[in-house]
């Protein structure tokens, strides 16, 4: 009886043979994200090579690793992702940024890769060259007249830290949906860390700015508007989206519940606010009260003046024929009363940082001023003032200092001085 014959590959090994062109191909099956088992072919110059790479990726596999079932590339499925998902989980202003982000960043950068070839490193690599190339040049901006600052020349305009993060997480949010759908086995773009990008410095006014803006304020027609975001801190949609159903006179508060938006498609929306948390119920001050009650009759003028123009929506900020208010053209009326009070110009946002700032300066706690704030949670507040709250405890170590000073005693050390912001 003859002898068996000897087995080429043992079991499990899969198939492996050198092709036409010299190359060696190894074929198996694997584990795929959907729970199915799928032929997978790798490429060597050697057998031992292929048969390497074909035992990875079964190793991997059987620890629980398996293969991703997308063929596509990574800018088709940012494509489905932008317009089938990501449009119905967040706002209309947002998404058009997202937009922005993949067709001028991650389509450019990332788009011809394979979404089941992407590694960690490729997104590495891709985000340490978006962070250190000229963007003129790499969108061919300074070919073109009138686009750039540097017309033939590279004028090293990079992108911020904060864009670069920006891009990062528009990124993750993507490959996270990938991963919900088993089209991948694990988002590599969080195996990829940043250095926190640093916070954009503001310059909020002084009390003694804060005052001559609300002195000045006291003779523009929307009085109301500007005392409200000083005093309150409210943002420029928050306030162009109240209504006079949020204002409980009598109980002295007012209720944040929407935010006047530009709509990308053109027009004006009114969203949901920013977070849960932006929707809340505040406190005002007199000084708001009066104002308001004084901006009501103001407006009932404008409403007869305007008889059948009036469009009526309840909106307590209106044009003269009670439409919404562009917020763009509320920045520039704030521009333009910061020229007539003399006071150097600010963004309309650092009035909101104005009434943070202030407030801490006064002792009131952190907790009070991120629910007045509206910001989702304490740490927020407390990143974005660190520096405010650093100055208050030199001014405290400072008072300590005073109390234990003797005024006799040559050698005791002279007070330390306060930081600037």
């Amino acid at each position: 009886m003859p002898a068996p014959r000897k087995k080429s590959r043992a079991n499990g090994e899969g198939t492996i043979y050198q092709r036409k062109d010299g190359r060696w191909e190894a074929a198996g099956y694997v584990l795929t994200t959907n729970g199915n088992r799928k032929r997978i072919r790798v490429y060597g110059a050697t057998r031992r090579e292929a048969a390497d790479k074909l035992t990875e990726k079964m190793a991997a596999s059987n620890s629980g690793h398996p293969v991703a079932t997308s063929s596509g590339t990574l800018g088709s499925y940012l494509a489905y992702w932008l317009d089938n998902v990501a449009i119905h989980r967040i706002r209309a202003n947002t998404h058009e940024r997202y937009r922005t982000c993949v067709r001028l960043y991650l389509v450019p950068g990332l788009g011809n890769k394979k979404l089941a070839q992407l590694t960690a490193k490729d997104v590495r690599t891709f985000l340490d060259r978006l962070r250190t190339a000229c963007q003129c040049c790499a969108r061919c901006l300074d070919a073109a007249p009138r686009r750039c600052c540097a017309i033939g020349n590279c004028c090293g305009k990079r992108l911020s830290p904060l864009t670069v993060a920006y891009v990062h997480s528009v990124l993750k949010s993507a490959l996270e949906h990938a991963v919900r759908e088993d089209e991948l086995p694990r988002n590599v773009a969080r195996n990829v860390k940043l250095s926190p990008p640093r916070h954009r410095r503001f310059e909020p006014l002084t009390a003694d700015e804060a005052r001559h803006f609300l002195k000045a304020a006291r003779q523009d027609k929307f009085r109301a508007l500007w005392e409200l975001a000083l005093r309150t801190g409210l943002r420029r949609g928050e306030l162009l989206g109240l209504t006079w159903a949020d204002l409980d006179p009598a109980a002295g508060t007012l209720n944040i519940r929407r935010s006047l938006q530009h709509n990308p498609a053109g027009g004006l929306i009114f969203f949901p606010t920013k977070t849960r948390a932006a929707e809340r119920r505040i406190a005002l001050p007199t000084a708001c009260l009066a104002a308001l009650e004084e901006h009501r009759l103001e407006q009932e003028r404008q409403r007869t003046a305007a008889g059948v123009r009036w469009r009526e929506n309840g909106l307590i900020f209106t044009t003269g024929v009670g439409t919404p208010f562009d917020p763009s053209d509320i920045t520039r009326r704030f521009t333009g009363l910061l020229d007539q009070a003399g006071i150097r110009r600010v963004r309309f946002q650092d009035l909101r940082h104005t009434c943070a700032t202030l407030l801490l300066e006064q002792g009131v706690q952190l907790v009070t001023i991120k629910e007045l704030l509206g910001h989702a949670n304490i740490g927020i507040t407390a990143q974005v003032y660190a520096h405010v709250r650093l100055r208050l405890q030199h001014d405290a170590i400072n008072q300590l200092t005073d109390v234990l000073q003797d005024g006799d005693d040559p050698e005791d050390p002279p007070v330390a001085t306060t930081p600037a912001n």
